[in-house]
C-alpha cells in the first residue's frame, strides 16, 4: 500500500467517521421522540469508535475522538471534559492492544470492550457522584451500559459490511507502520 493511497484513505474514513458522528448527534438532540422516554437507548457514537479504533486505528485520530465527544459533552449538557477525557483514554488503550486483539475472535474483543465500556460509564458515574453533581440513576446508566454492549456486534457487523471497515491483516499492519 503506497502512502499516497494510505492518506486518501485515512482522509476518506476520518470524514466518513466525523459525518456518522454528527448524523449521531444530530437524531439525539434533535426534538424526534414527543412521547414519555421508556429505556435508555445505546451509546452508538461510543461503539463505533471502538470498533473502528480495533479495526483500523490510523482512520481515527485521536484528536478527531476528542473534538468529536467534546462536542457531545458541549451539545448533551455534560460537565465538557469528564466522559470526553474517559473515552480518549479508554480509545488509546483499545488502540494499544489493537495489535493483540487482532487475531482474537469477535467474543474476545466483545468482553474486552464491555470492560472498556464498564469503566468508563462507572468513572463517569462515580467521579459525578464524589462532586455531587446530578445526574441519571445508577440503574438506568446500568440499562444504557447494556444495551451499548449488547448494540457493539452488531455496529462491527454494519461497519464491516457498509463501510468496509474490517481487522488489519499483519502484512497490512506493517505496510502502515511503514508509511507512516
Amino acid at each position: 500500500m503506497d502512502r499516497g493511497r494510505l492518506t486518501a484513505n485515512q482522509w476518506l474514513y476520518g470524514i466518513a467517521y466525523l459525518s456518522l458522528s454528527l448524523a449521531i448527534i444530530l437524531m439525539h438532540i434533535l426534538p424526534t421522540d414527543l412521547g414519555p422516554r421508556g429505556y435508555p437507548g445505546p451509546d452508538l457514537l461510543l461503539c463505533i469508535t471502538c470498533a473502528w479504533v480495533l479495526r483500523r486505528p490510523h482512520y481515527v485520530p485521536t484528536l478527531l475522538i476528542a473534538a468529536v465527544f467534546l462536542l457531545t459533552d458541549i451539545l448533551y449538557m455534560r460537565p465538557p471534559g469528564l466522559w470526553t477525557g474517559l473515552v480518549v483514554l479508554s480509545v488509546e488503550y483499545l488502540r494499544a492492544r489493537e495489535g493483540a486483539l487482532r487475531e482474537q475472535p469477535l467474543m474476545v474483543e466483545i468482553g474486552v470492550v464491555a470492560a472498556v465500556m464498564a469503566f468508563i460509564n462507572l468513572s463517569n458515574f462515580l467521579v459525578l457522584l464524589i462532586l455531587g453533581v446530578p445526574q441519571a440513576q445508577f440503574g438506568l446508566m446500568l440499562l444504557q451500559l447494556i444495551a451499548t454492549v449488547i448494540t457493539y456486534p452488531i455496529i462491527v457487523i454494519v461497519a464491516r459490511v457498509l463501510f468496509r471497515v474490517q481487522k488489519m491483516s499483519s502484512a497490512e499492519f506493517d505496510a502502515v507502520r511503514r508509511a507512516q
